[in-house]
């Protein structure tokens, strides 16, 4: 079978996956740089690439916090008449690369991928690559459901430390595509394209050819100028108004796009990839997608798994999750505090699964937080922006970082101007600053409520307007809005609720632990029956997925085992669609 490109949406022929075993050592006295490590690693150890040591998976298992760690690899490199990249999809938290021996660069942050072009450093042969990440448990740092003390507590689990996604080689022209930014116009029938490439001169064109299940749609060109080119193309075939080809969650149709640079009529770059014709937008309270109202059916994932914890074992694995989900009647994720492997948004883009793409939290509020974070998350809209099972950005969560959002100015700043710069890079999707509650500026206000009795929370939600009044306090006294906003008619959508568990289990769910699969499904119904109940709630996320090391709420193990019968689950889900 061949193996997933890292990138699915962005392919190239020739690429080389790194993941695999690598030297690895711990640098517990920081003397590495002094000692010249990045010439010769003195490896203790081998790790399996791209897990993490914390991890069974990686062969080494230590759960303890060491600050800087250490990898090395040959590789060997046979083309040395194209330019070579060097990608890691995921590093946490600050990565340096040298390759043999020589610094190529640096990069600050866990949750977005990096590049290197290591041209200049590489020979025809074998090449040494050497990494070396520092982390730490500073609260300033985005980390999202990393402990930032010894041990586990609440909701926050082991900590994530080093190489945590994959590494892989790509070969390209000198002059090449960096980077497509893909935004449909739906009610156009139109798609526009912005190709940036490495090249500054006019005389280099891109072009885009569509295509549908192998037939031509379109196809359009444009020169680069100051290192973009800008494309507009229409996706109806033959220019017939009726063949638009729409992604939903019933019918996930895909474009297939293949990108060219030109240089006096020769290829002289070539990428694959594929778009979705669908729009999302806010009318009023509601949520509407392709201009019909979207009621959401979403399930917390947090994306943690048995023996690797934050990084997927396989594929498969992503897609068995995704296979669950939609058994269950979900018809969508709420990304709860990372941003997933790439492959994972590819299949929702495939299967159409609708995405709430959030971020790992900080914890502190200060210029060196605001700065991590803001320079982090715009990363995160850019790379993500293409994926059209991405519905809604969330970049903040339950006031973590910002804990005093309610009465602070500056914190209520903050998340307003993420708000806006979000809003600057991608107009098309709704953001929700802070999911939960002590809404800003938000395009959807979200409500999370672990109630556990259905007539109970049915009472509470019936007066709409006193709900959504900050008279109004819920969720340990806190209010649906921060001081000084109000409701200005958004859509209503209970983003966290359920979180059930069994008494056998070890660990914790929300409110009392149920004894059996009767109690459970009789719960479930009950409060999920009150929120589909409520004619203006626009949607559920159930939390969770799957177990998570002590926090045992899931409908599934941490081993994928189902709780209860998902049949049942998916009859009492489905109860209301629109």
């Amino acid at each position: 079978m061949t193996e997933l490109h890292p990138r699915p949406q962005f392919v190239r022929e020739n690429w080389e996956l790194l993941n695999g075993k690598w030297a690895f050592t711990f640098d517990d006295g920081n003397v590495g740089i002094a000692n010249g490590w990045f010439e010769s690693l003195p490896a203790e150890s081998v790790i399996e690439v791209p897990f993490t040591y914390e991890t069974k998976a990686s062969g080494i298992h230590d759960e303890s916090h060491h600050a800087v760690v250490w990898y090395e690899r040959d590789v060997v490199v046979s083309e040395t008449e194209k330019d070579v990249l060097l990608h890691f999809e995921g590093s946490d938290y600050a990565t340096t690369v040298w390759v043999n021996g020589k610094k190529v660069g640096e990069h600050r942050g866990c949750y977005t991928s990096f590049v290197f072009n290591v041209t200049d450093y590489i020979t025809a042969g074998t090449n040494r690559v050497t990494v070396r990440v520092q982390d730490s448990m500073d609260t300033a740092q985005p980390r999202g459901k990393q402990r930032w003390i010894k041990d586990n507590f609440g909701c926050w689990y082991v900590q994530t430390t080093g190489i945590w996604k994959s590494v892989w080689l790509e070969y390209v022209s000198p002059v090449h595509i960096d980077y497509v930014k893909m935004t449909p116009d739906f009610d156009a029938r139109k798609i526009d394209f912005e190709v940036e490439a490495n090249v500054w001169h006019d005389d280099v064109t891109a072009c885009a050819t569509i295509q549908f299940d192998g037939e031509l749609i379109e196809e359009v060109s444009a020169s680069v100028k100051d290192g973009v080119a800008h494309l507009q193309a229409s996706v109806l075939a033959k220019g017939d108004p009726w063949s638009m080809k729409v992604w939903n969650t019933e019918t996930p149709n895909l474009y297939d796009v293949t990108f060219t640079l030109l240089k006096e009529n020769t290829v002289i770059d070539r990428v694959e990839s594929y778009f979705g014709m669908r729009k999302i937008a806010i009318e009023g309270e509601k949520v509407m997608l392709n201009n019909e109202e979207l009621y959401q059916r979403l399930i917390l994932d947090q994306g943690y798994w048995q023996d690797s914890d934050l990084t997927p074992p396989s594929v498969a694995a992503l897609e068995l999750d995704i296979e669950k989900i939609l058994e269950m009647g979900y018809n969508g994720v709420r990304k709860h505090q990372k941003v997933e492997d790439n492959r994972f948004l590819y299949l929702c883009d495939k299967k159409g699964v609708l995405v709430w793409s959030e971020v790992g939290s900080t914890y502190s509020f200060s210029d060196k937080a605001v700065a991590n974070f803001t320079a982090e998350w715009l990363d995160i809209v850019k790379q993500n922006y293409n994926h059209p099972s991405i519905i809604t950005w969330v970049p903040f969560n339950e006031s973590w970082g910002v804990e005093n959002i309610h009465e602070n100015k500056k914190q209520q700043q903050f998340t307003e101007g993420i708000y806006y710069l979000t809003k600057t890079f991608d107009a098309m999707r709704p953001v929700v600053t802070n999911d939960g509650w002590d809404h800003t500026i938000s395009d959807i206000i979200t409500l999370h409520d672990y109630e556990e009795n259905g007539r109970i929370f049915t009472e509470r939600y019936a007066d709409k307007e006193k709900l959504l009044s900050n008279a109004f306090q819920h969720n340990q006294f806190r209010h649906p809005f921060a001081s000084g906003y109000e409701n200005i008619g958004k859509p209503v959508i209970i983003s966290e609720f359920g979180g059930i568990a069994f008494q056998s289990e070890s660990g914790w769910g929300y409110g009392n632990q149920v004894q059996d699969e009767a109690a459970f499904l009789e719960r479930f119904e009950n409060i999920t029956g009150a929120i589909q109940g409520l004619d203006y709630i626009s949607g559920f996320c159930y939390t969770q997925v799957t177990d998570v090391q002590q926090e045992i709420n899931g409908l599934l193990t941490i081993d994928r085992k189902a709780k209860v019968d998902l049949a049942k689950v998916r009859s009492i889900n489905e109860k209301r669609k629109k």
